[in-house]
């Protein structure tokens, strides 16, 4: 495994303590980072803490409420010294059902987290690395956001909120050595898994023609390099890390 430079860097970690964000949270530490994750699970968090050790911190943080978002984000700077980099990988699949038959309150839900979600974590990272003149965000998003996946719309649909708010905020931002990208990864095998049903998880399977789920492993690889220095040009960019799935 290659190593990024990332000596120096303090990153926030959305969803953190568990699938996409901790193997993103270890990548980092192995490349010379600082990271604190951000988690609604303390239980999880915890875990992730004894297994990381002393180059890590944790915060228990609902990011449905911005409120919490800013003032969790205020503390690290104020403990850590900045916020170099945001991954926020923190996600819900929701219900699968036909539009007919979804729930208003749970296309709510899935939206408040995953699109209001996204906007309230870098809304308030932002403004210190504005301060600081330097930043890396990369934003999960879904090839679900660039496809649809049916019986899915709301995360489909959260998704490709996602994506359009990331190429939206890294144009405001272009003018500064400021980053803000998107991964739009085909399904990994993580306990988001737990929230769908057996047969949406083998129509998942069968759009990917590698014929394989991603490994959490293969996608913390390209979110380091996002969130490195080394890239230094692209910003509102969307990474496909699809297997063969995505058509555009």
């Amino acid at each position: 495994m290659n190593r990024y430079d990332l000596d120096g860097e303090v990153a926030i970690i959305t969803g953190g303590a568990q699938g996409i964000g901790f193997a993103t949270a270890k990548r980092m530490i192995n490349s010379g980072a600082r990271v604190q994750l951000w988690d609604i699970d303390e239980n999880a968090l915890a875990e992730a803490k004894s297994e990381l050790g002393d180059a890590s911190t944790t915060a228990k943080v609902d990011i449905t409420d911005f409120a919490e978002c800013q003032q969790t984000a205020n503390a690290a700077v104020a403990s850590l010294g900045k916020i170099s980099i945001l991954v926020n990988s923190a996600g819900i699949a929701g219900l699968n059902a036909s539009v007919e038959d979804y729930p208003v309150e749970e296309w709510l839900r899935i939206l408040n987290l995953n699109l209001n979600g996204t906007f309230y974590t870098n809304k308030a990272v932002v403004p210190h690395m504005r301060a600081a003149g330097y930043g890396r965000i990369v934003n999960l998003a879904s090839i679900a956001g660039k496809e649809g996946n049916p019986n899915a719309a709301a995360y489909s649909a959260s998704k490709a909120g996602v994506i359009g708010f990331t190429k939206s905020l890294g144009k405001e931002l272009a003018g500064m050595d400021i980053a803000v990208n998107c991964v739009t990864p085909a399904a990994a095998r993580t306990r988001i898994f737990d929230q769908m049903k057996p047969e949406f998880i083998d129509f998942i399977l069968s759009k990917i023609p590698r014929g394989r789920f991603v490994n959490v492993e293969e996608i913390a690889t390209l979110i380091c390099y996002l969130s490195s220095r080394e890239n230094s040009f692209t910003t509102g960019g969307v990474f496909d890390i699809s297997g063969g799935r995505a058509t555009y």
